[in-house]
């Protein structure tokens, strides 16, 4: 009867951990282009977070995001955003961007911080990606996301 017993809690915290790991690996995907000042184009891979469930977990648990990948979080308006990395094990950059796709800010998060960077102005969108690539890709300030969504 014990043996059932712990058979039984250990296969419910299984079906749990199972259910956060895949919280968001249902989001829509979509291939995003970003135009640097020079006209040059780069493309990343997004999962769009658009409900607030989505946008509240974010890479939430996610011990792996490739290179090239990321996740966009839509908001419905303007706003003042602030993101922090509590539960998010990999190290990220953040790009605040406005309803015209200009970017206005890039921020470097570290793991499992619960400091908050925000946006120095009104934005309409985040776009979260592995730590350093908008650095590596030469993205900056100033740049656009083609809004065609």
């Amino acid at each position: 009867m014990f043996n059932r017993r712990i058979l039984i809690i250990s296969l419910i915290f299984c079906i749990f951990a199972l259910g956060a790991s895949c919280r968001n690996s249902n989001l829509e995907k979509k291939t995003l282009t970003l135009c640097k000042a020079d006209g040059t184009e780069l493309s990343v891979k997004a999962e769009l977070a658009v409900k607030p469930e989505d946008r509240n977990f974010g890479f939430m648990e996610r011990k792996n995001i490739p290179d090239g990948t990321g996740m966009l979080f839509i908001f419905e308006y303007d706003q003042i955003l602030s993101f922090w990395m509590k539960n998010t094990p990999t190290p990220l950059s953040i790009a605040f961007i406005t309803k015209d796709g200009k970017i206005k800010d890039i921020f470097d998060m570290q793991p499992f911080s619960t400091a908050s960077k925000t946006s120095t102005g009104y934005v309409r969108y985040a776009l979260e990606v592995p730590q350093g690539w908008y650095k590596k890709n030469g993205i900056k300030t100033g740049d656009v996301l083609k809004i065609d969504f």
